[in-house]
């Protein structure tokens, strides 16, 4: 009798040594992000090895499709969506594995595309915190014929928690250091941050969202330039421009910067809706004072986040770290940190999402809580994700 998918499944935690492929649309819904990663567990701390990566683009039909659904979403589109993204997800999957000439891969981590992220949700009256990623992982499942880890978020929203960010886990496997205070910075179309204390264990660590990453600069960049730049590459207009303050300090006054922490955002509260209501006054500045204005926005929230923690490295990843522009900016409001890239580290600063998830499907395959209350505001330590198999 051949032994059960489960079975199967169940007998890779015993390994000591697994190869896991991580997966991710983001906020800036640009791609796919996709990493193979080597995970040896057989020694504390962890090996955690970097095999290959890939970026498979969205055709512009493709990300203006996508943005206009998240926009006016319907049940029937949804369903299409979950599906097709599935299939590109799995599409992309495959690609790295042949361009690598991997070794056999054991499991799949998938974010998926999320959708709507709602921590502060409630009906009737009464909380219903949820959140929705898209990107069927039974689909890739059954198109690359292994087990597939996805849903990160929903069990530990369950528990009381934001449901993001999902990544400090693995930034402290990763970037945490014995003796140096350190900061580990995303910033993709929402920036967050992990606090890692010197020679912290994990329970330790803490975690946010601080607003808007690239999402408001890369929709003033497209704005501006009708489409002909999706982004502001290193920076450049912003550097030409000036900072409106009053602008700023408007800006600066949004509730969700006074919100207690932990806590997560997204799109919904900060990305084409907002833009839209911010437009008029945009306009009023001219594309380079308005880029330059939203740039210090996304530079103040972040240096601001680490107010009551004394950081003395910042390592950035993310498509907002090769803004230069804005690095200098953090650099100049952090005087005392210093700001580097994740490349620095051994990281490429473009996957390091996707290589995260890929080390929380391996946490998924050991039984490792990956999410905490000083992270998420979960009331427990928190396993993350569910399995589909093949």
């Amino acid at each position: 009798m051949n032994a059960s998918p489960l079975h199967k499944f169940a007998s890779l935690s015993q390994r000591s040594s697994r190869v896991a492929l991580g997966l991710i649309s983001g906020t800036s819904m640009d791609g796919i992000d996709t990493a193979l990663v080597r995970i040896d567990s057989s020694s504390e701390p962890f090996s955690i090895q970097t095999l290959a990566c890939l970026h498979e683009p969205y055709s512009t039909a493709e990300r203006e499709a996508l943005r206009a659904f998240i926009q006016c979403p319907d049940l029937e589109a949804m369903t299409v969506w979950d599906v097709y993204l599935g299939e590109r997800f799995a599409d992309t999957a495959l690609r790295l594995i042949e361009q690598a000439g991997a070794p056999t891969v054991d499991v799949i981590g998938s974010h998926g595309q999320t959708i709507w992220h709602a921590p502060r949700g409630e009906l009737f009256g009464k909380p219903a915190a949820g959140t929705l990623q898209i990107g069927q992982p039974d689909v890739i499942a059954a198109r690359t014929g292994l087990p597939v880890v996805a849903d990160f978020r929903t069990r530990d929203m369950a528990w009381g928690g934001q449901g993001a960010p999902l990544v400090p886990f693995v930034d402290w496997r990763l970037l945490s250091h014995p003796s140096e205070n350190r900061v580990a910075l995303n910033v993709g179309g929402i920036a967050n941050v992990t606090l890692l204390p010197a020679g912290c264990e994990a329970k330790e660590i803490r975690a946010l969202d601080t607003g808007p990453g690239n999402v408001l600069i890369d929709l003033a960049t497209q704005y501006f330039t009708h489409g002909a730049h999706a982004y502001d590459a290193q920076g450049a207009f912003a550097r030409k421009g000036k900072v409106n303050q009053h602008l700023l300090d408007s800006l600066l006054q949004h509730p969700y910067y006074i919100e207690p922490t932990p806590k997560s955002t997204g799109r919904e509260m900060f990305g084409d809706g907002y833009f839209q209501t911010l437009r008029t006054e945009l306009e009023r500045l001219g594309m380079l004072d308005a880029i330059a204005t939203l740039t210090e926005l996304t530079a103040r929230t972040i240096a601001r986040s680490l107010s009551n923690f004394s950081a003395e490295r910042l390592i950035a990843a993310g498509g907002g770290s090769h803004n230069s522009f804005l690095m200098e900016r953090l650099q100049a409001l952090l005087p005392g940190v210093r700001v580097e890239s994740s490349a620095a580290h051994g990281i490429d600063p473009d996957f390091k999402e996707a290589i995260a998830f890929a080390v929380l499907a391996d946490c998924f395959l050991r039984g490792e809580p990956a999410s905490f209350p000083n992270t998420t505001g979960a009331q427990k330590t928190v396993l993350l994700g569910k399995c589909c198999l093949p």
